[in-house]
């Protein structure tokens, strides 16, 4: 066209390197070849176009949350004759008409983290994944805790429930790896930290935790009750950890540990693994935190017992033996998760393992034989009808109905033979 200006249609079409007839194709019609295209129309019948006004609209007016595929089936049992091959048809067209007049959908405000502010706990349970210590299934959880921002995670291996004592250890243990404390810690309505059952237990379960938290500087916060999308920071990673540690028990062959130390050891060095993933925005992170105390808090709770007659106490449903010439004393027994401590005034005197009463409410027994085979040599009649006899187990931790003993005794031996368990 530039060319037309001085030159003849012929010329101009020489220059401009197209044919003659394209030329005056072009001088007869100066519009662009995509102001031309006509619209696209329908090549066959609308199949949905006596069904969807009429019947497809008032469903999804009616049931706003129904899916498409569901309004298809239906309009399939109405309408036999309807083609299977209409439904992305219908799907789309569903999805064109929800857009313009559909319900108002929920909007996620995406959250920028500032390094250093928060830290989440909660607690998961691990007991679908078939874990077992020395030939026993291991029913447990695992405390988890996470940073918000850097992604900083650990995991503590939990053999109780969701527990006071089961929050401050796992929550020192981690913030003693990471190396500092976050200014926030975030949590669901744990009852180790903000309920219980009674009005005294709950005062004194939330004064414990926040003195917690305020040993470390720390500020407590809790999502609102019922909206655990709100913890997504720490909900979301539960699953991406427990598929980690299940793959890795794949990879392992087997599901068996011969110690528990050894399986919290496997649990350590797969969350190790993850965070050397995020090793450069750990570190930068960790410049933000606070500072730790000198040293740590009390991660366990006192409870005094009276050590009766029978040659031991009950705690907690659990039956414990202590050696005979306590009997008659009152212990203070420092209550962890795992271990428990015996202290007579502020003299350490052992270290049990901690027992855990029956999932049927029977109680539990933790037995050491050498606390009792002295009164039972001098009683061996006492052997047919003595419970504690019945749940020997060499001062390992026991259920309520299990033995581990060797040779555990039972009714019919002989009263004089010698106990060798």
């Amino acid at each position: 066209m530039k060319h037309r200006l001085t030159e003849s249609v012929a010329v101009a079409a020489a220059k401009a390197a197209i044919s003659v007839a394209s030329a005056y194709r072009v001088e007869n019609d100066r519009r662009l070849p995509s102001q031309k295209q006509v619209p696209r129309g329908r090549r066959r019948p609308d199949p949905l176009a006596e069904v969807f006004d009429a019947e497809v609209v008032p469903m999804l007016q009616a049931a706003p949350q129904i899916r498409a595929v569901a309004v298809f089936e239906e309009l399939r049992r109405r309408h036999p004759d309807l083609a299977y091959g209409v439904r992305r048809t219908l799907e789309r067209r569903i999805r064109a008409w929800r857009a313009q007049h559909g319900p108002q959908r929920e909007v996620i405000f995406r959250q920028v983290h500032e390094p250093g502010r928060m830290g989440l706990s909660d607690f998961t349970e691990m007991g679908d994944l078939g874990v077992e210590v020395a030939g026993s299934p291991l029913d447990h959880r695992l405390y988890h805790f996470r940073l918000a921002c850097s992604g900083f995670e650990h995991a503590h291996v939990i053999l109780g429930g969701e527990s006071y004592v089961a929050l401050a250890e796992g929550l020192q243990n981690a913030l003693w790896a990471l190396g500092g404390a976050p200014r926030e810690h975030r949590s669901d309505s744990l009852s180790a930290a903000f309920r219980n059952l009674s009005r005294d237990a709950r005062i004194d379960l939330t004064a414990r935790y926040e003195a917690l938290c305020a040993h470390y500087g720390i500020e407590p916060t809790r999502n609102n009750r019922g909206k655990a999308h709100e913890n997504g920071a720490i909900e979301g990673p539960h699953g991406h950890l427990k598929n980690a540690i299940a793959d890795a028990l794949l990879l392992r062959g087997t599901r068996q540990f011969e110690t528990l130390e050894a399986y919290r050891g496997f649990i350590d060095e797969i969350v190790s693994r993850k965070n050397a993933r995020n090793a450069k925005r750990i570190e930068a992170e960790r410049a933000h935190l606070r500072a730790l105390p000198p040293t740590r808090t009390s991660d366990y709770e006192d409870v005094p017992v009276y050590v009766t007659s029978s040659g031991g106490f009950t705690l907690r449903r659990v039956f414990y033996t202590v050696p005979s010439r306590l009997i008659g004393h009152r212990l203070r027994v420092r209550l962890y998760d795992d271990p428990l401590d015996l202290l007579i005034g502020g003299t350490h005197l052992m270290r049990l393992q901690r027992g855990r009463a029956g999932p049927d409410g029977k109680h539990g027994h933790v037995v050491d034989y050498r606390h009792v085979i002295h009164a039972l040599r001098k009683k061996p009649m006492r052997w047919r009808t003595s419970s504690t006899a019945n749940s020997c187990s060499r001062g390992k931790r026991i259920g309520a109905r299990s033995t581990s003993c060797s040779s555990t005794m039972a009714s019919g031996w002989p009263a004089r033979r010698p106990w060798s368990c």
